[in-house]
């Protein structure tokens, strides 16, 4: 049933009609990863995940998102089976900057009281072959997560010329005011904290695989799936 769970909440949200009249444009992936890990934090406590995406567009720029990845009673979630992060993404191009921005609401199916929103803003350009990103996302106050919580991110991905493989790396900072200790210890159980990863990714068609190593500057208790990691993944797009 956990399995059904990630594969069959996506496919839903594609089938309203206002929707209807971009369906063609419609696009997702499932994918198996040995980990879910955000952020430098493993949400899955190491355990592998399954994970479904669907992006659907609703005008120029615009577009409905929403993605769904087994849990299987994460601690870290109030024993969550499954998130599911869903919200509206706006991308526009302005002379060489990408311009975007997003809001996103995580459910937390098998746990009570732990969903939130956070909004987001970034910025991209090229240089060469390389695309640099960064972002920043913000979780307003709520009792979900112990207080408020923001995150700033830099990455940049480059295809490595004449072959199937693209090359990432990462860096952010999560930090933000703590009202619950414990509630807070879900999104920073190190208080602020910096994360840092990178990785590298074949395509074959419609076939993506890659592996990615992530670590973080967390330390004591809280380090506990929040050290150096390897995680493998194997994605079918659509």
């Amino acid at each position: 049933m956990r399995l059904a769970l990630a594969a069959a909440v996506i496919p839903a949200t594609s089938a309203t009609p206002a929707l209807a009249q971009y369906a063609s444009g419609v696009s997702g992936s499932v994918e198996i990863a040995s980990d879910e890990r955000r952020r430098g934090l493993s949400w899955s406590e190491g355990d592998p995940v399954v994970r479904g995406t669907i992006s659907a567009p609703v005008a120029e720029g615009l577009s409905l998102d929403a993605s769904a990845v087994s849990l299987w009673g994460s601690n870290r979630h109030g024993n969550a089976d499954a998130v599911i992060d869903v919200g509206p993404t706006f991308i526009q191009q302005v002379g060489g900057w990408r311009l975007s921005g997003e809001a996103r609401y995580h459910m937390f199916p098998g746990a009570s009281d732990q969903g939130y929103g956070e909004l987001g803003a970034g910025a991209g350009f090229l240089i060469g072959p390389a695309s640099i990103d960064l972002f920043a996302s913000y979780a307003p106050s709520q009792s979900a997560i112990g207080g408020d919580n923001l995150y700033l991110s830099a990455s940049a991905t480059a295809g490595v010329p004449g072959t199937p493989f693209t090359l990432s790396a990462r860096v952010g900072r999560s930090s933000g005011d703590v009202q619950d200790p414990l509630q807070a210890a879900r999104l920073r159980p190190d208080g602020s904290y910096w994360d840092y990863g990178f990785g590298i990714d074949y395509l074959k068609e419609r076939w993506t695989a890659g592996v990615r190593y992530a670590d973080s500057s967390i330390a004591g208790t809280g380090s506990r799936h929040a050290g150096p990691s390897l995680i493998g993944r194997l994605a079918l797009g659509f």
